[in-house]
Formats: structure tokens, C-alpha cells, sequence
């Protein structure tokens, strides 16, 4: 059975690929940091239901804390599929961005990135086969006010993945970006209305949790093996 790192597997989309890459049998790591509970709470559900899973927790920003995880992990053997889904906000326009809101962010979805990608990817090489899946952002593509910070760390991860990809695909591992949009969830209705995000969106609503993890799903089978160093915006139509 393949293993799979979810990264920030307590959020909305995170749950919801942890969900789909169980049912498509893979034995499914959900990581989280604050929301520890919470992805022990989803593991417990996914195995109840015929899935295998297990919940992990620690910081990506702390580089050893995440080496040592990384250790632990793959002493269960190399992960095959990693989904770097794991984010976070602190907004301000850039002129009041105090530089802890700038590195914050920076920490969690760029450098957690690398942290917690490095010492996996000798193992997954070693397998000719492996699935990288980084999520980033429609900010990343269009920029948005008082995101500066955000939008840098989810740039960042595409020339970091399209890179990656060109190392790795003589080796049978691929890696891809997946850029969702406005995707429904608590965040997202406590800032924007239905009646906001159908005039914004020209699909006229927002997107599931589940519509990403379709996508990442692909991404992750033997059906994607010649898709790879590519950005696949989901968003209605947005951007």
C-alpha cells in the first residue's frame, strides 16, 4: 500500500483529499500543527469507514522538529505521495506588514515546503515512484490586496515545485502545483457572501473541498505519470 503525507490535513481541503486518497487505497498520513484534534478525529473516521490513516503532529516552520517527524515517518517506510496543503493568513497591506506577519506566513507554506519535502524525497526517488502535490493559491497568479506575504509564499511554491519536477522526472516522480480559488469553507463565508462570490466568480459560486481533491487525486494516480512541473488553476473561471 503507498503512503501519503497531507500536510495541513485538519483544513477543509485538506480533509477532503485525505478523504479521496483513502478511498483510493492509500494508507493516509494527515499532519497538523493547531489542529492536532481535528486530524485525529478525521484518521479515526477514514479508518472506521475501510480507510487506513493516522494523524501526525508538528511545526513545519521548525526545521528540526519537522526533520525529526520526517525521520519517525519514514521509518515506516518511504511516503510516495507528499500534498504540501498546509498554510496560513496573517493579512495586512504591505505598508502596516510587520516583518512576523511577513515571515509567519513565508515559514508555514514556503519554507515548511522545503522542511518537510527534503528528507522524503531520497526514499521516494528510491521507489521510481512518487507523487509531489503543492497547493497554492489563486492569490499567487492575481495578487490580492493585503496579501503580500501570502501571495509570495504560494508563488514561491511554483518556480520551487516546477523545478523539482525537472530533478525528478527521470526517476518516475512527478510534481505539480494545483492553484484552487475561492473554495467554500467557515474562512471563506465569514469574509464573503453567496451573493459576493457569484458576482466574482464566473461560475457564480465557490468551489468545494472536494472538486480540489478530485484533481489532486488525478494527480496523485498512475493515471498523471506524464503530467508534471505544471500549475492547474481551479477556480471557476476567476483567473
Amino acid at each position: 500500500m503507498r503512503r501519503a503525507l497531507v500536510t495541513g490535513g485538519a483544513s477543509p481541503i485538506g480533509a477532503a483529499v485525505a478523504r479521496r486518497l483513502a478511498a483510493d487505497g492509500v494508507h493516509v498520513i494527515i499532519h497538523a500543527h493547531s489542529g492536532a484534534a481535528r486530524a485525529a478525529e478525521l484518521a479515526a473516521a477514514i479508518g472506521a469507514s475501510g480507510g487506513s490513516a493516522e494523524a501526525v503532529a508538528f511545526d513545519l516552520a521548525d526545521a528540526a522538529g519537522t526533520a525529526a517527524a520526517a525521520e519517525s515517518l519514514l521509518a515506516g517506510g518511504p511516503i510516495q505521495i507528499l500534498v504540501h496543503n498546509a498554510g496560513t493568513h496573517d493579512d495586512a497591506p504591505m505598508a502596516g506588514m510587520s516583518a512576523a506577519q511577513w515571515h509567519s506566513v513565508i515559514d508555514v507554506s514556503l519554507n515548511g515546503f522545503f522542511h518537510v519535502a527534503q528528507p522524503l524525497l531520497l526514499p521516494m526517488i528510491g521507489t521510481r515512484w512518487g507523487r509531489i502535490i503543492a497547493i497554492s493559491s489563486v492569490s499567487a497568479i492575481m495578487g490580492n490586496r493585503g496579501q503580500a506575504n501570502y501571495a509570495a509564499a504560494k508563488a514561491g511554491l511554483t518556480g520551487a515545485v516546477r523545478s523539482l519536477s525537472l530533478e525528478c522526472a527521470p526517476r518516475g516522480v512527478t510534481a505539480n502545483v494545483v492553484a484552487p480559488g475561492i473554495i467554500e469553507s467557515p474562512a471563506t463565508a465569514a469574509v464573503m457572501s453567496r451573493e459576493q462570490i457569484a458576482k466574482l466568480v464566473p461560475a457564480r459560486r465557490a468551489g468545494q473541498p472536494e472538486e480540489v481533491a478530485e484533481l489532486v487525486g488525478f494527480l496523485a494516480s498512475d493515471r498523471a505519470g506524464y503530467i508534471t512541473g505544471q500549475t492547474i488553476s481551479i477556480n471557476g473561471g476567476l483567473a
